[in-house]
């Protein structure tokens, strides 16, 4: 099969207009970035969200291995067949950050035959979001650090600055830094940290914001310090809010592209979900749910990640919650959580153990690590289709067995796609199957059942989570969450929903733990509030907010011939 890239260089590209107008979205409604990209406008936004909405469908997946699971082919895989049988359906995704692009990933455009495009421009830049994001926090750090430099009139306690600087980038050498430094003239001296961009509070506040004014007021509530009478300080305090939203004014409207088929896309917002709240933006699926059927969305790594975040924080904030989850699980995956290739997950194995039938392993990692995904999903009163990612080496037997538990953990369905070698014509079974559960969940539906209520106090919330989805016995915080909790209960903030970061590879804070791990306490290291974006992030374990690269980057094999065309990029 030809590569990714030579794939989405083979297509054949339909103006932008064409493909909005398969949504009845008309030319004025858009603001064209060159031939094949397009922005919606905000009298088109407003617009559309006073109309009825669609169906919500949320593709989750298993706990996430270093074979992949290809869950966004999926989300893509998904739309193109819903499309392919009839339906009116567009997907809205996360835009990809540059830092997995260069470090890890290689891309995030889907692949094979269910891909986005253009696929290039998607991967590198899109059309600046990201770095309207990087802008508009730097801009922040910047006027706090004058802020402090020219008379603190906030009387801003240098040492309690909350407000890291960001960078869309995997650079492990900024996690710990100092600036100030080389006397007065450079400002005051200071211990600082970069993040990666993806895990900012305002791609957060981007991606949850419902308008323009919802927007600017949450960038003002943004908490950058604490003061030195141990009051807090934020973003409207220094006079910085303004100016903030001023950069994100172009970011706020949702990205229209095309799948590899033709059928309308929409990239939005690009949070992490094992740092962040892993969901694309609020007001991409409140036009997407209001020119199309059925809307497809992804939530960012396996359902404890993600889709967990999606259901008590975007969902809550949205007023949405999904009519179906599409649980996404390969044999693979399966087999690694039974033990197949090691105990901890650590080791790499061959093609050839890969591809090796291993029943056995697959029915241990079926009957914990999926098991617990979907009976955890269910648990919100939504109907859970598990969709089979097909690999040319699973046997009958292992995709029997899988399917046989599937089942028995409460699948509402259990389809094979291969939509990555077949496009929208390898996933219409799965198509029809979603329809089905939309329909008999809007019919005969139990209802949306988060864990808690809006106004539990964040600690009891964050116990819920451990406790009852990852199955720990328990939180044990650390002497500086402690004290955070006193402080922000004395600010305010404890009814906030809590974002869990913590690595994705496992149901618990150790990524070396498969299947579905007991007999654990959870660590939580510290508390950061993000009283813009509305929640409190809870860093659990070694969990980092800067990410480094591996040893061979993804970018050593980039570049470009003398015409300008990539090469070795993306597949």
């Amino acid at each position: 099969m030809a590569s990714d890239l030579e794939i989405a260089n083979q297509a054949t590209l339909e103006p932008i207009e064409a493909i909005a107008w398969k949504l009845g979205i008309p030319a004025d409604s858009l603001y064209p970035i060159g031939k094949h990209m397009a922005k919606i406008t905000w009298p088109s936004l407003k617009e559309s969200f006073g109309k009825s909405q669609g169906n919500l469908v949320l593709v989750t997946s298993v706990n996430p291995t270093p074979f992949g699971e290809g869950k966004t082919v999926t989300t893509i895989g998904l739309t193109q067949a819903m499309n392919r049988i009839g339906e009116s359906a567009t997907c809205v995704i996360r835009e990809p950050s540059m830092g997995p692009v260069f470090g890890i990933k290689g891309g995030a455009a889907g692949g094979g035959m269910s891909q986005v495009l253009p696929m290039e421009e998607i991967n590198l830049h899109f059309t600046g979001d990201l770095h309207a994001v990087t802008s508009a926090h730097n801009l922040l750090s910047a006027l706090m650090d004058n802020h402090i430099k020219q008379g603190n009139d906030c009387k801003i306690d240098t040492t309690r600055v909350f407000w890291p600087r960001v960078v869309d980038l995997n650079d492990r050498t900024l996690r710990q830094v100092v600036v100030g430094l080389g006397g007065p003239a450079n400002g005051v001296p200071r211990e600082d940290r970069f993040d990666i961009t993806a895990a900012s509070e305002v791609m957060a506040i981007l991606v949850l914001a419902t308008d323009y004014a919802d927007l600017r007021r949450r960038l003002g509530e943004i908490v950058i310090a604490q003061s030195l009478d141990g009051k807090p300080v934020k973003a409207e305090d220094i006079g910085a809010a303004g100016s903030m939203a001023l950069l994100l004014r172009q970011a706020l409207l949702p990205n229209l592209v095309q799948t590899l088929e033709g059928d309308p896309a929409f990239i939005h917002g690009g949070p992490f979900a094992n740092i962040a709240h892993g969901n694309s933006s609020i007001v991409g699926d409140r036009f997407a749910l209001g020119v199309a059927d059925y809307v497809i969305t992804e939530a960012g790594f396996g359902s404890d990640m993600g889709a967990e975040k999606f259901m008590h924080i975007k969902a809550a904030q949205s007023g949405k919650a999904p009519d179906c989850v599409v649980m996404n699980v390969t044999v693979r995956s399966m087999k690694l959580h039974g033990g197949a290739f090691g105990e901890k997950g650590g080791y790499r194995p061959t093609k050839e153990e890969l591809e090796t039938e291993n029943v056995e392993a697959l029915r241990a990692g079926a009957a914990s690590n999926l098991d617990r995904h979907i009976r955890n999903m269910s648990g919100f009163g939504v109907p859970v289709v598990v969709s089979i990612n097909r690999f040319a080496s699973d046997t009958d037997a292992e995709l029997d067995a899988l399917r046989e538990l599937a089942l028995a953990s409460g699948a509402s369905s259990v389809c094979l796609t291969e939509v990555h070698a077949k496009g929208g014509n390898g996933g219409t079974d799965l198509a029809k199957a979603v329809v089905s559960a939309v329909q008999d969940h809007i019919a005969n539906g139990r209802p949306f059942t988060p864990l808690f209520n809006k106004d539990t106090h964040f600690v009891e919330k964050a116990e819920a989570i451990a406790t009852r989805m990852y199955k720990a016995d328990g939180l044990d915080l650390e002497a500086k969450a402690k004290k955070q909790i006193a402080q922000i209960e004395s600010w305010g903030y404890s009814h906030l929903p809590i974002c869990m970061a913590k690595t994705q590879y496992s149901f618990s804070h150790d990524a070396g733990k498969l299947g579905a791990p007991t007999g654990f306490t959870l660590p939580v290291k510290e508390f950061r509030l993000n009283a813009g974006a509305g929640f409190i992030v809870a860093i659990l374990g070694n969990m980092m907010t800067m990410p480094g690269l591996p040893k061979v980057p993804a970018a050593d094999d980039m570049d470009i011939d003398e015409d300008g065309n990539l090469l070795g990029v993306f597949g």
